[in-house]
């Protein structure tokens, strides 16, 4: 089994509704993305995917997020943009673009700074 993992980021603002404290304001993040796959087997060229296509596969959905005030965003207009719900709704939306027989989508992390990240993945 291999695991391959690529790293991206992108900049936007949130507030997250409920909250008691500072971040219930509006604040913003220098976000870091995390995309972890699984490959069981390379392909006729001795890779599991390219690093290139994986990249830009996330950064077209990041691309959403970037420089954006979160909050304004669909699914993140009903559901808090935590890190934790960030991270899922990347995991889903590269879920329907990468999965098939050779490589599956195994985990995607977020990082709102360089101490506090969430992963999302489906046991």
């Amino acid at each position: 089994m291999f695991e391959l993992m690529i790293e991206t980021h992108f900049a936007s603002a949130h507030q997250l509704r409920g909250y008691k404290g500072e971040c219930e304001r509006v604040h913003g993040h220098n976000w870091k993305v995390q995309v972890y796959i699984l490959a069981e087997r390379l392909n006729e060229i001795d890779i599991a995917i390219d690093f290139h296509d994986l990249k830009k596969m996330t950064e077209e959905i990041v691309g959403q997020l970037d420089h954006r005030l979160l909050n304004e965003i669909f699914p993140f207009t009903e559901k808090n943009p935590s890190s934790e719900n960030i991270a899922k709704w990347i995991y889903d939306s590269l879920r329907k673009r990468i999965d098939n027989d050779d490589i599956s989508l195994s985990a995607v992390t977020v990082w709102e700074s360089e101490t506090a990240s969430a992963t999302y993945f489906e046991a």
